[in-house]
């Protein structure tokens, strides 16, 4: 480095790449990622694109952001306003920087900042960076796409194909700014493009020509920093999103319950990557089938899992109303399936690539006739893998569908994951029929739990009829007598509840706390970051996030009736909180609401809960 250069250290900090929908803003900040999360850093990202397919070009509403927080000890949030915001055109300087701190370094392409573009941002002057209130000595102001066309010129490229290679420029300046390594963003895009070498290696020449331009620039806005893991724990480390986690997890389900991987799905953001990587895994057995629609989607996977296979159906709000009736009919035949429900904004369409946590009720409750499901709820995107190995080992293991909620901020979001270790992943044992049954069994026979037996097809001496009636305890042949179907209800509720789940977990100040604060799923990391906020100004403060929502844990009264205040947080009108009262006599908590389709901002958490 130049000796003029002042190299700080850092705890942490936040980036947020911003610009066009086709400015490939979600690429650089997941190749930033990925550069941080494989060094050690503790990694969260938060993508934040349109709903339109294609805005127009420079329009306000067609700004894409891909925020990503990195620290050298744990981080549990994408952060709440960015320490530097790369503003690849005018639309995106106006938009992104309410998410950009007062002191925050501004990188912009100052080719896109002509009077079109800032007429189509809505500026009333040229000079922008004044009218914004921004001081001048913040701004990283470059030419970046004459930059980007010089460096390509003789690459025998078009001028378009050229043009998408203006974010790795950025890429490249933001990985000096922060002393990345190179090498690891090269050996990505040579992974990611190896079957167009040349666009590969015009990336990666456009990344080198940013980290150099950042090298030999001197402006009062440009520092070095170094983010050092404070602590390094021996593995193998990736970056990962949440559906890409979750499609691993069922993978490693299934390798471990030597069962052969169903999916049947229907494309629905911000579901669809599931899909995307599950067909990827042919050579492990995985089958992946697109339907023609969610009902088809659901009933498939019922018909995999009759089959003797790891049943998966992936799906968003809008699909779970449409799955309802054959999840109802894998309840009532007691077969294993696991429904994922990656949440987004609804009613409706609503906000189809936002984020929220309203669909809770609905998996709970939201089916005819009593139809009690396993609910769990991962917390994190790296913690979607497991979140999805125990769905689908409570799914096998109880004969049961069972559903995980995700939603769009940890499944498209991601963080640094180590590679677990198959072996130290717990058994998954399905209740297969015993041999000695042979001649005697009938189908709706269980274990000492209550867990119907399994027996697969084509296993000779186990033929069996399952439906959508209800069946006879004993014979297993259809019944409508009254006490049978009783009986038959209060067995597959027992089933249910006798489920053994981790007792609720209480963080912080557990013993001595004046408030506890409660949350569900992928609310965790700003929830514990608000929590350790207070903790640091001297309140005591604690919380409990649920990630078994049905049943519940068994402590589960014990830990909301110990604190004198209680607050529920969540991203929905407050349906935890009604359902928590429904379960717990006597519980009657504050409540925190937001459905805005972003993740919390912690700061207004901390406000709200002092």
């Amino acid at each position: 480095m130049a000796e003029t250069l002042n190299i700080k250290e850092l705890e942490q900090v936040v980036v947020r790449f911003s610009g066009d929908s086709g400015d490939g803003m979600q690429l650089a900040g997941n190749i930033f990622s990925t550069v941080s999360a494989t060094v050690g850093n503790s990694i969260s990202t938060f993508p934040d694109y349109p709903a339109d397919i294609r805005a127009p070009q420079g329009s306000l509403t067609g700004v894409s952001g891909f925020q990503v927080h990195i620290g050298a000890s744990q981080v549990y949030t994408p952060g709440d306003l960015c320490d530097v915001l790369v503003a690849m055109n005018a639309a995106a300087f106006k938009t992104q920087l309410r998410y950009a701190k007062p002191n925050a370094t501004i990188i912009i392409d100052t080719d896109s900042f002509g009077p079109k573009d800032l007429e189509k941002a809505a500026f009333k002057s040229e000079d922008y960076i004044s009218e914004m209130g921004v001081d001048p000595d913040r701004v990283i102001a470059c030419p970046i796409t004459t930059m980007v066309k010089n460096a390509l010129e003789e690459s025998g490229m078009d001028v378009k194909s050229i043009l998408k290679c203006r974010n790795m420029f950025a890429l490249g300046l933001v990985c000096w700014l922060f002393s990345r390594d190179l090498n690891i963003a090269f050996s990505f895009l040579r992974e990611k493009f190896a079957k167009k070498p040349v666009i590969a290696e015009a990336n990666i020449k456009v990344i080198q020509a940013g980290y150099d331009y950042g090298h030999n620039t001197h402006s009062s806005a440009m520092n070095v920093y170094r983010i050092e893991t404070r602590e390094k724990k021996p593995g193998r480390y990736m970056d990962i999103t949440g559906n890409k986690a979750t499609a691993y997890g069922f993978i490693a389900a299934a390798e471990k319950a030597g069962l052969q991987l169903y999916l049947g799905s229907y494309p629905i953001t911000p579901a669809t990557d599931v899909l995307h990587e599950l067909s990827k895994h042919k050579s492990l057995g995985v089958k992946t089938v697109q339907c023609e629609d969610e009902i088809a989607g659901c009933a498939s996977a019922v018909g995999a899992s009759f089959a003797g296979a790891l049943a998966v159906t992936s799906t968003s709000g809008p699909g779970i109303c449409l799955k309802s009736e054959a999840m109802n009919l894998a309840v009532i035949m007691e077969l294993p399936l696991v429904v994922l429900d990656v949440q987004r904004g609804g009613p409706a369409t609503g906000l189809p690539t936002k984020s929220e946590q309203t669909d809770l009720l609905q998996v709970l409750f939201g089916r005819n006739g009593e139809s009690p499901m396993p609910v769990l709820a991962a917390t994190s995107p790296t913690d979607c893998f497991y979140a999805a190995y125990d769905a689908s080992k409570i799914a096998l293991e109880h004969m049961t569908p069972v559903v995980l909620l995700t939603d769009a901020f940890i499944a498209n979001g991601s963080g640094a994951f180590r590679l677990p270790e198959m072996e130290k992943l717990e058994d998954i044992n399905p209740p297969y029929v015993p041999e000695e049954l042979r001649g005697s069994w009938t189908p709706y026979m269980r274990a000492e739990n209550g867990t119907r037996y399994w027996a697969v097809p084509g296993r000779e001496g186990f033929t069996h009829i399952l439906g959508g009636l209800e069946k006879d305890d004993k014979t297993g042949a259809i019944s409508t007598n009254p006490e049978n179907h009783d009986l038959m209800t209060r067995k597959r509720a027992d089933k249910i509840a006798k489920i053994q789940v981790p007792d609720l977990e209480v963080e912080g100040d557990k013993d001595d706390a004046d408030l506890l604060i409660v949350g569900f799923g992928s609310t965790y990391g700003h929830l514990h970051a608000a929590m350790d906020e207070l903790r640091a100004q001297g309140k005591k403060v604690a919380l409990a996030q649920f990630r078994y929502l049905n049943p519940l844990p068994k402590n589960t009264a014990e830990v909301l009736m110990k604190y004198k205040k209680v607050v529920v947080a969540e991203q929905n009108m407050g349906q935890l909180a009604a359902y928590l009262r429904m379960k717990v006599d006597g519980f009657v908590p504050e409540q925190f609401n937001q459905v805005k389709g972003q993740p919390f901002v912690v700061s207004e958490l901390v406000e709200f809960l002092k």
